[in-house]
């Protein structure tokens, strides 16, 4: 998708709610048995699919005048003729917008009372429908990965996150309020409830659509000072202040009750607010889709599972450097097993808990020293990723953390200098520069508990490309960012 649906993507993250109390014992949504109007309704979710992208495509043709929304019977038989290629957009646009824009999807199901799984069919059918018949440009199979995949994940973090605020005994403005961030956070419940009548009616039972018993949710929100080096240098850089927003839902070591998908994830988004950087420079999240608890001994819970990854990371070059991109970062589809074990220490004052993770990459995207086409400035690809995530509770001190993870992306297509020449862009369909590359990030993390909801935050993040070109030099280039900031937990 285009550059306007940047403002709706950072609105539906940033506004996290702090926290609610719920009612229903099972579900994010009412008893269908209390509410009969929560039975599924397939195909209205699949006509709410339709209508989103003639919504979009509209705004596109008619408002934005894009030459992409230009199309006609033609341009649709010539995309099904030509079929799918790797194309040239932008990585923002590619692996963040992309996915927002198959959370819409996903989440059409979702408010139409369709489960997890019944409503991943629709992020595909509507991305489908929309690189063959919306665009005058070739369809992309990376949009489609990314839309599908990364909308599953982004859409149900949404329809959560909505449920968090919706409470049907609430009026005045606080009901609008509830109303209006619930919309924000996500669009196509907003517009079911609009639509149904749902978004003013009052009730005293049954009011909430989250549990926190048996979802608890710890949010926190930071701010403070970024310095970002400019090629490993200490004294060189960017410094810029920042927001952090940090959410954990659910008890993933908890009963080993029945379990759905996404009752468990974690995400954090981090937004610069000056400087050369882009508005959102990351978005790293993680759901488990199913799992098993185990105990072993007494003391020691361990969890074992199937976990979907999104990560995104995004840099330009800082104000007065050397002109080098720090990184582009993707793990735009990503599914893999991971454990999780925690050991409580002596006294039951500290605790050790450990994540290790192992993951299949279906897409992924990786910073490129040669390929420049239009305006792509990365490698698309595919591997696997490992990750390991250890967090030592330290009592009213506060609590260490240090994530560690590697990417490794293979880019099987590449491209010829006579393909550069002779091929239009449009056309290319090349994944970049045929190699791969080895993509690791370090995070170390303090926090400082300087009242019961107050962190002093001390952190750091290392990240290291190592990149083998086919046809070209390697190249390895390293560097690393600071922050200090506040945070309050809640």
């Amino acid at each position: 998708m285009r550059k306007h649906l940047f403002l709706l993507c950072l609105l539906s993250i940033l506004t996290i709610p702090v926290s609610a109390d719920g009612l229903l014992p099972d579900s994010l949504y009412y008893f269908s048995k209390l509410n009969p109007q929560l039975k599924k309704h397939p195909w209205k979710a699949g006509l709410e699919t339709v209508m989103t992208n003639v919504g979009v495509w509209s705004f596109d043709r008619f408002v934005m005048n894009e030459e992409f929304a230009r199309i006609n019977i033609h341009t649709i038989r010539s995309n099904v003729k030509n079929g799918f290629v790797w194309d040239n957009d932008q990585f923002s646009t590619n692996l963040f917008a992309h996915p927002y824009h198959g959370g819409l999807y996903f989440n059409t199901a979702r408010s139409n009372g369709l489960s997890f799984w019944e409503s991943v069919p629709y992020s595909f059918a509507g991305s489908l429908m929309w690189e063959v018949m919306a665009e005058r440009e070739p369809p992309a199979i990376n949009d489609l990965i990314a839309t599908t995949c990364g909308g599953v994940a982004l859409g149900e973090v949404t329809n959560r996150l909505s449920a968090l605020v919706l409470d049907e005994s609430k009026g005045g403005i606080e009901r609008v309020g509830r109303e209006v961030l619930g919309f924000v956070l996500s669009p196509m419940r907003g517009l079911n409830r609009l639509m149904s009548g749902q978004m003013w009616k009052r009730h005293t039972d049954f009011a909430r659509y989250h549990d926190e018993g048996l979802h608890p949710v710890r949010f926190s929100i930071g701010a403070g000072n970024r310095y970002l080096a400019d090629d490993n240098h200490w004294f060189k850089g960017e410094q810029s202040p920042y927001i952090q927003l940090g959410l954990e839902y659910g008890d993933l070591l908890g009963s080993d009750r029945e379990y759905r998908p996404y009752d468990y994830f974690s995400c954090s988004l981090t937004a610069n607010l000056a400087g050369n950087q882009p508005l959102i420079g990351s978005v790293n999240l993680k759901g488990c889709l199913l799992k098993k608890n185990f105990e072993v001994e007494d003391s020691v819970d361990v969890v074992v599972g199937l976990f979907q990854h999104f990560n995104y990371y995004d840099s330009e070059p800082v104000i007065d450097g050397t002109n080098h991109v720090p990184f582009k970062i993707s793990e735009a589809a990503s599914f893999g097993p991971g454990i999780i074990y925690r050991i409580p220490m002596p006294e039951g004052r500290m605790s050790l808990e450990q994540h290790l993770y192992a993951s299949a990459v279906l897409l992924g995207g990786s910073l490129t020293d040669y390929y420049q086409v239009i305006d792509r400035n990365y490698n698309m690809g595919s591997g696997y990723s490992l990750k390991s995530q250890t967090r030592l509770d330290l009592g009213p001190v506060g609590y260490f953390t240090f994530l560690a993870s590697n990417l490794r992306i293979f880019t099987w297509k590449g491209y010829s200098d006579e393909d550069l020449a002779n091929v239009n862009p449009l056309y290319l369909n090349a994944q970049g520069d045929k190699g791969n590359a080895s993509l690791t990030i370090l995070q170390p993390d303090m926090r400082f508990r300087l009242s019961e909801r107050l962190n002093l935050g001390i952190s750091a993040l290392y990240y290291l490309r190592h990149t083998h070109y086919s046809k070209h030099p390697d190249k390895t280039f390293r560097t690393f960012e600071t922050r200090l900031g506040l945070y309050l937990t809640f």
